[in-house]
């Protein structure tokens, strides 16, 4: 339990910068300390985690929901996070082609990401962005195939 305790505050940390901190305090009526505890890894705090009205409240103003992302990925569920519609005039052909094109992408990426052995976090996060841009490819193209047996 302790390394989910862990992924959870590093989520909330990320979600409280993402904010900022003074638009957090003002956001949740809590303090610089309180939001700070949430995601502290000191023995103390070890228990304590970010309320959901919280989050919530959080993640309306950030660009992305942080803490939510992290729990469903616990529980491995998908969510796609996309405010724009990037390939809507297209359809499932457009879909297969940018596919295409993305999947090549992360299979370079892995080629010179694995060519010493091992993949660094950096190259991880860049194999992490890739494989988040197929999986809202793969949404649109869902998307599309559904409108076409409608």
């Amino acid at each position: 339990m302790a390394g989910v305790g862990s992924y959870l505050k590093k989520h909330t940390e990320a979600l409280v910068k993402d904010v900022g901190i003074e638009a957090a305090c003002q956001l949740t009526g809590k303090s610089k300390a309180t939001l700070g505890r949430y995601y502290s890894d000191a023995d103390e705090h070890a228990d304590r985690f970010v309320p959901v009205d919280t989050v919530a409240a959080l993640e309306a103003a950030a660009s992305y929901p942080h803490v939510t992302s992290a729990l469903a990925e616990m529980r491995g569920i998908t969510m796609s996070f996309d405010e724009t519609v990037r390939n809507s005039k297209g359809g499932v052909n457009s879909d297969v082609i940018v596919l295409s094109q993305r999947f090549a992408m992360l299979m370079a990426e892995y080629n010179q990401s694995i060519q010493d052995g091992r993949i660094t976090v950096n190259e991880a996060k860049r194999l992490l962005r890739e494989t988040t841009e197929l999986q809202k490819i793969l949404i649109e193209m869902k998307l599309h195939l559904e409108d076409e047996t409608s």
